[in-house]
């Protein structure tokens, strides 16, 4: 395997967990391939070629490039997969393969539904395809143009709603890809975006759930189960060698594991910090206190912040510094009783982690070094916090236990839950 090149083509690449993936399904020598377009040919005229995904944006490119391309690929007009066979190069699409494992995942069905597909390039095309083989009842593609000229309105019958489009996707987390208030029909969200773990979109879709002004239940899928779906199958091209759908389901979950933080929310003094660190040493991931870097970015404790510039400067500050944590995966973040008072927060919280509210008897609260708890209102304090609280919360433990057991609850909850 290490004489063939093995990898990732693609533009920009920085986000992509796309190594890891394929080392875990065997192949060790993967590795990310950065080019511009004006590289695409020489480099493709390559004989160590053993087998190349193809990412943004060249899944169409590469079609000009291919000795031979598969059927299914040619129906569809894009290219995700490369292999060097006997000196030529095959061209395939394995992104149907895992764009229909995660629909059947999440138990969404197309058949007989108004899909809207949002973007126009290769993946885009990809979900068109899957959803003819569905048998949607009408396929509707729209633009970033199309959005912005409120042609969205003429589909309002939609009943599922696919985004194909980078938006939302890290670095860039805050974009909302479509209003889901906007299309009143609609029920099942598929976002193809992967990292974060839940886009905005996917996060409208759980907050509208079930809300009885909204009179719907949606379904929904971010596109981890498709990236390792299409991977697995890539790899089985590659090496001409079967490998079942368990093996990518155990990768689901254990990339889940790996890539998304676990938060910690509550009122202060309900050992966050305490409980966090020993979370970090059971789970191996590394450990970030919010407030400690709020007093590090500020130059002075949090305390000092209070009193010179205000609770209101405080929570700017907290919200700027809260966004660059969450930004990064695989931690264990503590954060700040007053978290939970910006609904802009528990976005940033969740998009790229799963929240625990750490709960704690109010006479069992330490104070210390805490300017509004020691103000003597924490009854008050948790009357306007404890409903914030709940909704910005995945989960709830609580911590009337020794901080290694309370941290092994929680690890026990996430691993148990890890992929879903």
């Amino acid at each position: 395997m290490g004489e063939k090149l093995y990898g990732l083509l693609g533009r920009k690449l920085g986000h992509s967990w796309s190594v890891p993936i394929h080392k875990a399904l065997g192949c060790a020598d993967y590795r990310l391939i950065e080019l511009e377009p004006e590289q695409l040919r020489e480099f493709l005229r390559r004989e160590n070629i053993g087998g190349l995904n193809v990412t943004i944006p060249y899944k169409q490119d590469v079609m000009q490039f291919c000795d031979v391309i598969d059927p299914a690929a040619e129906a569809i007009g894009s290219v995700n997969t490369l292999v060097r066979r006997d000196g030529r190069l095959y061209g395939y699409n394995t992104d149907i393969d895992g764009f229909l494992y995660m629909l059947r995942r999440a138990k969404i069905s197309l058949a007989g539904r108004k899909a809207v597909i949002l973007g126009s390039g290769g993946a885009s095309l990809t979900a068109q395809a899957a959803a003819r083989l569905e048998g949607a009842r009408e396929i509707a593609v729209l633009s970033h143009s199309d959005l912005d000229n409120c042609e969205f309105i003429n589909h309002r019958d939609a009943e599922a709603l696919v985004n194909t489009t980078p938006v939302g996707m890290w670095p860039d987390l805050d974009g909302l890809s479509m209003n889901l208030r906007n299309l009143p029909s609609i029920t099942d969200v598929v976002d193809v975006i992967y990292n974060p773990g839940r886009t905005s979109l996917l996060l409208q879709a759980e907050e509208m759930d079930g809300e009885p002004r909204h009179h719907r239940h949606f379904r929904w899928t971010g596109g981890l189960p498709m990236l390792v779906q299409q991977a697995k199958r890539a790899e089985e091209l590659f090496f001409g060698r079967s490998i079942p759908d368990e093996e990518a389901e155990k990768l689901i979950a254990q990339l889940w594991r790996d890539q998304t933080n676990l938060v910690l929310i509550g009122m202060p003094g309900s050992g966050k910090t305490t409980v966090g660190r020993e979370l970090a040493r059971l789970s191996g991931k590394s450990f970030v206190d919010v407030d400690e870097e709020i007093a590090r970015a500020a130059g002075k404790p949090i305390p000092e912040i209070f009193v010179q510039e205000g609770e209101e400067a405080f929570r700017m500050l907290e919200k700027r510094i809260l966004k660059e944590v969450c930004a990064q995966s695989g931690r264990v973040i503590s954060t700040g009783g007053g978290v939970v008072l910006h609904m802009e927060n528990w976005k940033t919280m969740r998009r790229t982690g799963w929240v625990y509210r750490l709960e704690r008897r109010l006479e069992d609260l330490a104070t210390e070094g805490r300017p509004l708890s020691k103000s003597g209102n924490l009854a008050k304090m948790e009357q306007i916090r404890g409903p914030l609280y709940r909704a910005a919360a995945d989960a709830a433990v609580q911590n009337d236990i020794s901080p290694e057991e309370t941290a092994a609850k929680i690890w026990r909850d996430f691993c148990e839950n890890s992929g879903h």
